[in-house]
């Protein structure tokens, strides 16, 4: 069962959930735990039941191991990359213009990215649709929905936990068009365009962020 167009409330709940989640692990966690817990009934099972493993994973596992295992997951594949415009322009220039345009998007809203943080990072775009700017982003979401599913299907191929909090985010969105499924084929045979000689591939392993 998807969620239903009409149901803005239970989206924002599953946007604000899958935000949170799946930035760093911090001392915050707890707290994020303990106030998401309670709201996940009231979601539809193909949502609420991913959030609630996940949860259930992160209350079982230590914060400094939840923070290994984050950076092990999205710091060192370039496949599970949680910034949107990496899948469809990879190391381009090309890239410099969709990122304007999420800044464009940003800024139409009244918001800026704080932290140094580009403003295609995934958490980021849901953290925009969570506060009630769910057309702009959820637009966003849509162009780059071939993304979301080949890093939901690279989540699950190594069995990461991190797999069901964006399965949820895919159960909050419209089916895929049968030229999204296309497409999300072919970044998973063929990686994102380069044009830049010397580029490791897209499924190697490569340090893309340190953290301290």
């Amino acid at each position: 069962m998807r969620l239903s167009t009409a149901d803005a409330t239970q989206r924002r709940i599953v946007f604000a959930a899958a935000s949170g989640l799946l930035q760093y692990p911090d001392d915050e966690l707890d707290a994020l735990v303990v106030n998401l817990s309670p709201l996940l009934a009231d979601l539809p099972a193909a949502s609420g039941a991913p959030l609630s493993r996940f949860l259930e994973h992160v209350s079982a596992t230590r914060l400094l191991d939840l923070q290994q295992e984050y950076v092990a997951t999205f710091d060192l594949k370039r496949r599970n990359c949680l910034y949107l415009t990496y899948y469809l322009n990879g190391d381009t220039r090309r890239r410099g213009m969709a990122l304007w345009r999420f800044q464009d998007a940003f800024r139409q809203r009244g918001f800026s990215v704080d932290g140094g943080e580009l403003p295609d990072f995934l958490p980021v775009v849901l953290e925009l649709a969570a506060v009630g700017h769910e057309d702009m982003a959820l637009a966003l979401l849509l162009e780059h929905q071939s993304g979301i599913h080949v890093l939901r299907e690279s989540l699950d191929d190594m069995r990461s936990a991190y797999a069901d909090v964006v399965r949820a985010l895919e159960a909050s969105l419209p089916a895929p068009s049968a030229e999204v499924r296309s497409a999300a084929l072919t970044l998973a045979s063929e990686g994102p365009p380069a044009e830049a000689v010397g580029l490791e591939p897209f499924f190697s392993v490569d340090s893309l962020k340190v953290r301290s």
